[in-house]
């Protein structure tokens, strides 16, 4: 593993501590919810909005943290910070204009998604996004300047801060209000379950956006330039509408599926059982955000280098290995996982083994999606995401209505499937790179070979099942490290073996 690859691996091992511990402990919210929320429904409620919540993320940053990343790294900038303050200004003035915006019309915006009995929760969804939208360019500026244990710091910190609320409003709240109600009832609405998770997520927002104040300093001490803000612009909003599409691809299931059924309450119940069981497959997708983190400043440094096109390469094998060794891990303990929702969710697992997959497809197409960036071309980028899009939507609307969520599953599946090959056939024209091919297809076959031989055979006991896919397991990993990662060249382990010598 050459030295380039070691400080990705090891930044990419720091980043998984804010984005892997942090969602892991968000996940592990999943069976307090399902349990604590009064209905499926009220759990898809929460689906609901958080999807919207990704969508308008990606909107109201418009590529422009990847434009940061790469103005940033521009040999003609003398001026850096004054792409960091450029950056600050027009993400600051979007997003107060959108708050602006949604509270001018908040009737009829609550009315139109169906929450017109509770219009508050589209008013604190945009104030959460606008502030957190804003901080995407300091925590961006910390990835920036290789601040890689600050960034998890105030990640994680925000976290747990974030749990803790959430468990006080629908753990501690309740309780105190049954028995001791005179510390609560000056504040504490007992049907208001829903509401709370999104009061809690403001606070966490604020917070957040006071513990980065002060890496935007030096920022803020620079002058915003909007010639530069226009060329910013121009190369950011191809990435807005791949951006748009590529999050679509992921939410659109989310947020489609209430409008595609009269009955909403049903709607919001297979919403809520589909969404729990999704929660089960964003391993694979912390993954993909940790690496993703470590990656992106990384690559456009590389850029600069002879041997980039190299070090892409590998970059993207030991992606895949890992990403093909998390859905193995997954699937082979599907018995232990599923535990974190209640039975009554169950029958939404099988969507588990093809969102996993389709989630792997989209963090190949994320490697592959640097090309058209590094040649400044991110309008490939929008062809191939709105293509990705326009399948997403094409299949749910015409197959969910009779097969449910599932069919929201195979949309996201065939979706990032179709975006992954076109990025590498067009890729390999425009910015040819040399990918180990062969790698990829063997550790492919292999991972198929292995969950088929775990997942086939009828064991009754659920500790010889989970015993027998461990020895799979363990086996699947002794032949990566036999061919591919040799312990010695780990970072951290590394060093390890060093001493032994």
């Amino acid at each position: 593993m050459a030295g380039g690859m070691k400080r990705l691996a090891g930044e990419t091992a720091i980043y998984g501590v804010s984005s892997i511990v942090g969602k892991f402990l968000n996940w592990m919210l999943v069976p307090m919810y399902t349990r604590v929320l009064a209905t499926e429904s009220d759990y898809g409620i929460v689906t609901n909005l958080y999807a919207w919540t990704a969508l308008l993320m990606v909107i109201l940053t418009y590529g422009m943290e990847t434009g940061f990343f790469r103005f940033m790294n521009k040999k003609e900038i003398t001026l850096p910070m004054r792409v960091y303050a450029t950056t600050l200004f027009s993400i600051a003035f979007t997003s107060v204009l959108f708050v602006v915006l949604i509270f001018s019309a908040l009737t009829p915006i609550s009315n139109s998604l169906g929450y017109g009995a509770s219009p508050e929760f589209v008013g604190m969804m945009s104030g959460i996004v606008a502030v957190d939208a804003f901080c995407c360019i300091p925590f961006a500026f910390l990835r920036y300047q290789g601040k890689a244990v600050r960034f998890a710091s105030i990640k994680l910190f925000n976290i747990f801060l974030n749990i803790v609320l959430v468990l006080f409003f629908l753990i501690a709240c309740p309780w105190l209000y049954n028995h001791t109600p005179a510390l609560v009832d000056w504040f504490y609405i007992p049907d208001y379950q829903v509401g709370y998770i999104f009061v809690a997520n403001v606070i966490t927002s604020l917070v957040t956006l006071v513990l980065l104040f002060p890496d935007m300093i030096p920022g803020l001490r620079e002058k915003a330039s909007f010639v530069l803000l226009k060329r910013m612009l121009a190369y950011s909003f191809p990435i807005l509408i791949l951006g748009i599409a590529g999050i679509f691809n992921q939410t659109a299931d989310k947020i489609l599926f209430p409008f595609l059924f009269e009955d909403k309450e049903m709607a919001n119940t297979q919403l809520g059982i589909y969404g729990a069981c999704f929660k089960i497959a964003v391993v694979l997708v912390m993954f993909t955000q940790a690496f993703r983190y470590a990656y992106e400043p990384f690559i456009f440094a590389k850029n600069k280098d002879d041997d980039s096109k190299k070090s892409y390469s590998e970059a993207m094998k030991y992606f895949i290995i890992f990403a093909l060794l998390i859905f193995l891990a997954v699937m082979f303990y599907i018995d232990i996982f599923k535990h974190i929702v209640p039975v009554s969710y169950y029958p939404g697992l099988r969507v588990v083994p093809i969102v996993m997959l389709g989630e792997l497809f989209f963090g190949i197409y994320f490697n592959l999606s640097f090309w058209y960036k590094l040649i400044d071309q991110t309008r490939w980028g929008a062809y191939f995401s709105t293509i990705g899009c326009a399948t997403t939507i094409l299949i749910i609307v015409i197959f969910a209505p009779v097969y449910g969520y599932m069919a929201c599953a195979w949309a996201s599946f065939a979706s990032n499937l179709i975006m992954m090959l076109l990025s590498y056939l067009i890729g390999q024209k425009k910015f040819p790179i040399q990918y180990d091919l062969k790698s990829a297809v063997f550790y492919s076959v292999l991972a198929a070979v292995f969950y088929l031989a775990g997942m086939l055979p009828t064991i009754e006991s659920e500790l010889l099942r989970l015993g027998y896919r461990t020895l799979l397991l363990c086996l699947f990993v002794g032949i990566v490290i036999r061919r591919d990662l040799p312990l010695q060249e780990l970072p951290y382990v590394g060093r390890y073996f060093a001493k032994k010598k």
